[in-house]
């Protein structure tokens, strides 16, 4: 464990696409770190497979376990709390995570929100975010809100086998942003503790520019070499064209409203927070698909 009196950074969801780039990033600035992993298999490494200096793990099954959560922050100063996935008692798990971290002594949380979270907010899950912002705000604790937009990552994950697009985002923009640039805002927004800069505030990280579905799939297609196009349905057909993945409804409608919410034009907004916090301009979809050919090679079939 991290010496007595050191000052500890949790990360939770640590083995994951941010919490990885996050805690490799912390380690690099010699920061002493708390990995909070479901799987202990998947506990992020140096590129050359040694563990993260000054770091120690704590396997935590679901947020919705108080007591693990409690004991894996005791001795904890500031908690990344990654938000859980899209289940139904999402909100009850962030709220048990956060009433957690109050009981473990944890003086600091840095939350991973969603751009326009709001109890209204046309995306549904967004409004879990909102939830959850409400709790830390009320909890005593100094907080920080992370709201991302969509990650350039799920604009791939949009594409169906058969090379389409299907939404109803219809002529709507979503600045989305790479997992990159969250994880080097958070690590500047983590490390920065002289004056308290960060406490009470909330960033809105987003890429330089809002694309429409069909630019990405135009700028797809022109990667792979392969057709790939947008096309619009009713928010009727999309429930209909995802009823046979089987899940539930509040999961179906979290996926429908993404794209619903991009038509409502809730994801165009462009913030220059990532440039602002890291002193560099944020990365467009275009670049990232150069920077991770791998993360779209499998469009290429």
């Amino acid at each position: 464990m991290p010496r007595q009196g050191d000052d500890v950074v949790a990360v939770t969801g640590a083995s994951g696409r941010l919490g990885t780039r996050l805690a490799l990033r912390l380690a690099a600035e010699g920061a002493h770190q708390r990995l909070i992993v479901r799987d202990l298999a998947r506990v992020p490494r140096l590129p050359d497979g040694t563990v993260l200096p000054d770091a120690d793990v704590a396997v935590v099954g679901s947020y919705g376990d108080g007591a693990a959560m409690r004991r894996a922050l005791d001795g904890v100063r500031v908690l990344f709390l990654v938000s859980a996935r899209e289940t139904p008692d999402r909100v009850a798990q962030h709220l048990t995570a956060v009433d957690a971290a109050v009981a473990a002594g944890v003086e600091r949380v840095v939350y991973t929100s969603f751009l326009g979270a709001a109890a209204d907010a046309v995306f549904t899950f967004a409004r879990d975010h909102f939830a959850t912002e409400q709790h830390l705000r009320r909890s005593g604790l100094r907080w920080t809100f992370l709201r991302d937009n969509l990650y350039h990552h799920a604009l791939t994950t949009f594409v169906g086998d058969d090379g389409v697009i299907r939404g109803p985002a219809g002529r709507g923009r979503v600045a989305s942003v790479s997992h990159d640039d969250v994880a080097d805002v958070a690590t500047a927004v983590l490390l920065d503790e002289r004056t308290h800069a960060h406490d009470a505030r909330t960033y809105e990280l987003t890429g330089p520019t809002a694309i429409t579905l069909a630019e990405a799939a135009a700028t797809l297609a022109e990667l792979t070499g392969r057709s790939i196009r947008y096309e619009t349905e009713t928010v009727e057909q999309a429930y209909a064209s995802r009823a046979h993945y089987g899940a539930g409804r509040a999961e179906v409608e979290g996926w429908v409203t993404s794209y619903t919410a991009i038509a409502a034009g809730e994801l165009e907004h462009v913030s220059d927070d990532v440039a602002r916090l890291v002193g560099r301009p944020a990365r467009s979809f275009a670049d990232w698909l150069d920077d991770y050919p791998d993360q779209w090679a499998h469009l290429r079939r």
